[in-house]
């Protein structure tokens, strides 16, 4: 079901407002989606929807889940990284929501079902938990000076189009193809963010399937670095009359450093960093 063109619509005598028909196909539309990301059902594409209705969506989905007692904890940014983007189609950066329902600490989640996601794919991140607010405008050091902690991890992305066949406002509809998060060590950048600022543009995560060597992903496949992932996101949310700025205590992660990769049940995936002071993370599927 997609949502209907914005235009008045014949009700016999008088004349449908048309802000309000697209509010109701809004609110349809996340109810659609989010049955299935509950449910693990197949979504068709839209039918010429803008981004910014996709981005009413998600927040009108962010209402749904908060309502029935989900709490925001976040957002991830997708598609950062630009030798990814001639793959999928989709050719800037989106965003979406992360719940307390589909953020988890790496160390706590022993082996991931992947039945709970659809057609799953995995993504080593840089991710930041932001003590201040940061602003539209801001350069990436004062970015980071609003940062309390970094940590790397893997985020599980999923997508409910089939064969990830999807148009940009697709996926941000689908909560940016958000499946889940598995936040590793945090460290502060409290004592020396000269160093985390200068390392955050030249850094190496190298990825591991079942120990064999998969992809190895550098720091400029962010969009030059994970901070000036967070800068787009930041001036993107500007002009978004639907979503809020980001907030402090928020956790953002960047997107994903190499392609992302297809999972599937009993595989052990595991990352080394190089270049920054962080740990590698481990996940095992069932």
């Amino acid at each position: 079901m997609g949502l209907r063109k914005r235009g008045t619509v014949n009700t016999g005598d008088r004349k449908a407002d048309p802000t309000a028909m697209s509010m109701i196909d809004t609110t349809l539309k996340a109810a659609e989606i989010l049955d299935a990301l509950d449910r693990q059902k197949r979504l068709t594409a839209f039918c010429g929807i803008e981004l910014p209705q996709a981005y009413a969506v998600v927040a009108e989905m962010k209402r749904l889940r908060t309502a029935r007692g989900e709490k925001v904890l976040g957002r991830k940014i997708g598609f950062t990284n630009r030798t990814i983007w001639d793959e999928y189609k989709v050719f800037a950066p989106i965003w979406g929501y992360m719940y307390d329902t589909t953020l988890f600490e790496a160390s706590a989640a022993r082996k991931v079902d992947l039945s709970k996601f659809a057609e799953p794919r995995i993504e080593p991140e840089i991710a930041f938990g932001f003590e201040r607010m940061p602003e539209a405008g801001m350069s990436p050091a004062q970015i980071l000076d609003c940062v309390g902690w970094i940590s790397h991890g893997f985020e599980i992305v999923q997508s409910h189009y089939p064969d990830w066949k999807f148009a940009a406002p697709d996926t941000v509809a689908n909560n940016a193809l958000h499946g889940a998060f598995y936040l590793g060590e945090k460290l502060s950048v409290a004592n020396d963010r000269a160093a985390w600022l200068n390392a955050l543009t030249d850094f190496e995560i190298v990825l591991y399937r079942d120990e064999a060597l998969v992809d190895t992903g550098h720091a400029r496949n962010v969009l030059d670095g994970p901070l000036f992932a967070i800068k787009h996101l930041l001036d993107l949310l500007k002009d978004d009359p639907h979503n809020p700025p980001v907030a402090a205590g928020e956790i953002i992660t960047t997107g994903t450093v190499t392609r992302a990769w297809p999972m599937a049940s009993g595989e052990s995936w595991r990352t080394e960093v190089h270049g920054l002071k962080l740990p590698g993370v481990e996940i095992i599927t069932q």
